[in-house]
């Protein structure tokens, strides 16, 4: 099948080489012409421009935008909302906000044009793994488009098979599903990160606890000197917390034990806001997700105001000094 990718970083990059290799055929376009370059020379047809990306294409075409969110995304689809013809597709496979994906399918029907947002999960390691895929739009240009998704997702691989799922779509066990209208594909993706900065932020918390076992401040019969690395390993044979972000814990930590060659400054892309702001539309209680949003804030203003007021009061009212 052709698919045109817009934005060969390291995932739309990924992307075309996993489809390339799947047999289907990629008409590449980035602003950076060794990006290009360097991936038609894996096989993948070079563009020079959106134009010329279109000109390349049979209809119906297929458009996979795969850009950073907000201005960048906004104005390329405008672009091509331009160019492309009725019974054309335009794919926004980044971290969009769902609520743009709402206008942009509009916009985009007016003018024939129907708009699919997927929201990808894989990162880096996408390209051999494997993309788990939530996917809004129409069903007839989704359902189209499936030797594409097909081809990105992960597929069943060992994972155990779950009881009572005879009669459910069975694309969901190949790592791909089909959420509903345009929109609710990056929605779900949204939720799946704001979930995944409170995973992180636990796993960040508990090591910390057991770090700070060895203070010389505790008594010394409960000081502990734990081997972290290993404690993450030995979690990953069969604990109930055993994951993909305990795997990268435990590879992390074997390779640097102190982490020193971290600042600890930990940045948020947009989607735990978004869960937030929509735990907050719903009126659902989000304690844990929107705690570690506010972690990853603090992480950011070391000597911030706010905390030197804290130590200012706790200086105050019972002398507490701050430790060196």
């Amino acid at each position: 099948m052709q698919i045109a990718i817009v934005g060969l970083g390291r995932m739309g990059a990924n992307i075309a080489r996993r489809l390339m290799r799947g047999g289907h055929e990629i008409v590449a376009y980035d602003v950076s012409k060794d990006a290009v370059q360097a991936l038609s020379r894996e096989g993948a047809m070079p563009a020079g421009s959106l134009e010329d990306l279109v000109a390349k294409l049979k209809a119906p075409r297929a458009v996979w935008v795969m850009l950073p969110a907000g201005k960048i995304t906004e104005d390329c689809i405008a672009v091509l909302s331009g160019l492309l013809s009725a019974g054309d597709t335009v794919i926004d496979g980044g971290n969009t906000y769902y609520k743009d994906d709402v206008r942009r399918a509009a916009a985009l029907r007016e003018k024939s044009l129907t708009y699919i947002d997927v929201g990808t999960s894989g990162g880096v390691w996408g390209l051999d793994r494997g993309y788990c895929m939530m996917i809004g739009g129409d069903k007839g240009a989704v359902d189209r488009l499936d030797p594409i998704f097909a081809t990105l997702a992960p597929g069943v691989g060992s994972i155990d098979k779950t009881p009572n799922r005879e009669s459910r779509d069975p694309r969901v066990e190949q790592g791909y599903m089909h959420c509903g209208p345009a929109g609710s594909g990056h929605f779900v993706k949204m939720v799946h990160n704001g979930i995944e900065y409170g995973m992180m932020q636990a796993f960040a918390e508990g090591f910390e606890i057991m770090q700070g076992r060895a203070n010389e401040d505790l008594p010394e019969a409960e000081r502990f000197t734990l081997d972290l690395p290993d404690i993450a390993e030995v979690w990953r044979r069969g604990s109930v917390v055993s994951s993909w972000l305990l795997d990268l814990t435990s590879q992390a930590l074997a390779e640097k034990p102190a982490l020193d060659n971290f600042t600890g400054i930990v940045s948020d892309s947009g989607e735990g806001r978004w869960t937030v702001e929509a735990a907050i539309e719903e009126a659902v209680p989000a304690h844990v997700l929107s705690a570690s949003l506010y972690a990853r804030f603090s992480s950011r203003r070391p000597g911030s105001f706010a905390n030197r007021l804290l130590s200012a009061m706790r200086a105050k009212f019972g002398g507490h000094v701050e430790p060196k």
